[in-house]
């Protein structure tokens, strides 16, 4: 008894262990390098919101097996027992009373109903293509958050960076700045100036690591990933980081003296500084988008899921009116049954078969239900058309925007040289005493600015063309489907089969 016992118990945990298994949460490895797609997959794998959707997939599909029994019999069994009386005993003067055992069984058949089954089962269908649809938004939805925040976690990367930048250029200008200081070249406003903004950019940094933390913790939040270890995310294509960290020469100003000393040509000093150029964003290219905006409004009106769903709906809602319109019409049913009672009237005991037509309906309750059935399906043709509007508008906004910064990128990337060469042409001019130190520090916020305008409006166009290929439900790389849960669901009950052949093996090697 124990053995069988602890079998039982075994057979428990294996199964729950198993189902545990196929929901199990896909964690990221200890310093990992991860890449968009490989972020994509683990938010799908993780996230409840999929499940969640996956479930309701099920019991839509359990729903059109509901609707399809009613074409199968329906057998009813009981028994029980009945009180019999029996003849006037005059010995005892009373009447004799026995208790009889009973028995029915019956088989009862749906022959016609006028459409109303047909009608439900049609209506559960297309509530199951519209679970179909709903499963399809949810990965697009999962999908496109993953794209939202990979971008922020990239942008906020780039903004340390330059923020690191610049701590490294203020740190340059302060040690030089205080090398003019006790030579007596420079004032003591220019070193205060300089060490107030080495302690801004200080600050500035800080605050740029915080808002990359914060961006990273986002990030897990989409692919549903809590303790994550530390790890890294690669570049794409349209975000291409570059080593940002600037040349040694910022930093390692050991003999300071060779600063003082002008350059032969002092012409030529606005070349000697080349230090401070450090884009942050290199070889930044991208395909235009190849499609048009009327194309794009076809595209999304072929792939909306959502829309589909909406649609599906409208269908299953019209199939819910014709049901509910032919509720007063009568349904018949063939049956066939077998009674036996222990008596002494053989009437009671035998087989017997039935037809029956019959119907039961309340002609106000029909009345109000086929109202709200119509207001229902029309409550779903209007969702569609608002859908269909918005996604006009949704379309319309994220094509402009993504054509603007098309087109504003390129500008960016010429302010950023422009910025780099003033700051060129400052430095050197400050370097031979021909430029004070407010235009070099203009300079410098010119150029810090026009790398993190540069850096905004790059993570913008990402996000726009991600915008616009979510509106338009553009086909992804890694995507999860309807028929990849199928076929996982299919090896799941595999795996579960050849898990419980194996518990019987082991119970029978016990038993030997």
């Amino acid at each position: 008894m124990k053995k069988q016992i602890k079998i039982f118990l075994l057979i428990i945990s294996l199964l729950t262990s198993l189902r545990v298994q196929a929901i199990q949460t896909v964690q990221i490895e200890k310093n990992a390098e991860l890449g968009l797609n490989e972020c994509i997959k683990i938010a799908l794998n993780n996230s409840p919101v999929v499940r969640s959707s996956i479930l309701n997939l099920d019991i839509a599909k359990s729903s059109v097996g509901v609707a399809k029994s009613a074409y199968f019999p329906s057998l009813t069994l009981g028994a029980g027992y009945r009180q019999g009386f029996g003849e006037r005993n005059h010995n005892m003067g009373s009447y004799q009373t026995r208790t009889l055992p009973s028995f029915d069984a019956s088989l009862s058949q749906l022959l016609w109903n006028f459409g109303k089954t047909g009608a439900n089962i049609r209506m559960e269908k297309f509530n199951k293509i519209a679970a179909e649809y709903d499963f399809d938004e949810t990965v697009l939805t999962t999908i496109f958050n993953v794209k939202l925040q990979y971008y922020g976690v990239l942008a906020a990367k780039s903004l340390m960076e330059v923020a690191k930048l610049n701590v490294q250029i203020n740190e340059r200008n302060y040690q030089r700045t205080l090398a003019y200081f006790e030579e007596g070249i420079r004032s003591k406003i220019d070193l205060v100036n300089a060490e107030v903004n080495l302690s801004d950019s200080k600050i500035s940094l800080v605050q740029a690591e915080n808002t990359y933390k914060n961006a990273i913790v986002t990030l897990n939040n989409a692919m549903y990933v809590a303790y994550a270890p530390e790890y890294s995310i690669k570049n794409t294509e349209t975000f291409n980081l570059a080593n940002p960290y600037v040349p040694m020469s910022l930093t390692n100003i050991e003999n300071y003296k060779k600063l003082l000393e002008l350059p032969d040509d002092v012409s030529s000093a606005v070349y000697a500084v080349q230090a401070e150029k450090s884009d942050v964003l290199k070889d930044y290219t991208f395909e235009k988008y190849p499609y048009t905006f009327e194309k794009s409004v076809i595209i999304a009106k072929e792939n909306r899921p959502d829309l589909k769903a909406l649609n599906a709906t409208v269908k299953a809602m019209r199939q819910y009116v014709l049901l509910t319109k032919r509720q007063y019409l009568p349904e018949l049913r063939g049956g066939v049954g077998y009674s036996y009672a222990n008596n002494r009237n053989y009437a009671d005991s035998g087989m017997n078969v039935s037809l029956n037509l019959s119907t039961t309906f309340n002609m106000m309750q029909v009345k109000n239900e086929v109202d709200i059935a119509n207001s229902q399906l029309n409550l779903a043709k209007t969702e569609v058309d608002l859908l269909n509007q918005n996604l006009y508008f949704d379309i319309q906004s994220a094509y402009v925007d993504m054509i603007q910064l098309e087109k504003q990128i390129p500008l960016l990337e010429t302010k950023v040289r422009q910025t780099l060469e003033n700051l060129e042409l400052a430095d050197g001019r400050y370097m031979v005493g021909l430029g004070d130190y407010i235009q070099l520090q203009d300079a410098r916020v010119n150029y810090n600015n026009a790398q993190s305008s540069y850096v905004q409006a790059v993570y913008n166009y990402n996000v726009a063309r991600a915008t616009l290929e979510r509106e338009i439900a553009l086909p992804q790389e890694e995507t999860l489907t309807v028929e990849e849960v199928k076929d996982y669901q299919k090896d799941l009950k595999k795996q579960e089969k050849e898990q419980a052949k194996n518990l019987k093996k082991s119970k029978k090697k016990d038993n030997v």
